[in-house]
């Protein structure tokens, strides 16, 4: 199981990313995937989830903000980023966990599998 988070990058405020989380080993249609974000000196967060059928949850700083998705097809999970604000810089990551119906969680201990981080870097 390997999940590899891409598409960081410095971005000036209200700018937009989007970042990829591409799953090899294992297929995505049975996981729930979360994106998370840690900035430095802060604890790792929750930012958005999708589940099996597609259900989503925001955080609240994000919501209308951010939007994710997910391609079973490229075995791939997606987080758009718009209107991006110097406190969304972190690291972002991405995790997944065996799921059900429409069950995701922003919580980072109910995900088993994480990838690596990708650096967002939001300033002017």
């Amino acid at each position: 199981v390997q999940l590899q988070a891409s598409g960081g990058g410095l971005v000036q405020p209200g700018g937009s990313l989007r970042l990829s989380c591409a799953a090899s080993g294992f297929t995505l249609d049975y996981y729930a995937i979360g994106w998370f974000r840690q900035a430095p000196g802060k604890e790792r967060e929750g930012v958005s989830c999708i589940s099996i059928n597609n259900s989503t949850i925001d955080a609240g700083s994000v919501k209308g903000r951010f939007t994710i998705s997910r391609d079973n097809a490229k075995n791939t999970a997606y987080l758009q980023m718009n209107s991006l604000k110097p406190e969304d810089t972190a690291v972002y990551y991405c995790a997944t966990v065996p799921g059900s119906g429409s069950y995701c969680s922003l919580m980072t201990e109910r995900y088993a599998y994480w990838g690596q981080g990708t650096l967002v870097t939001v300033s002017s």
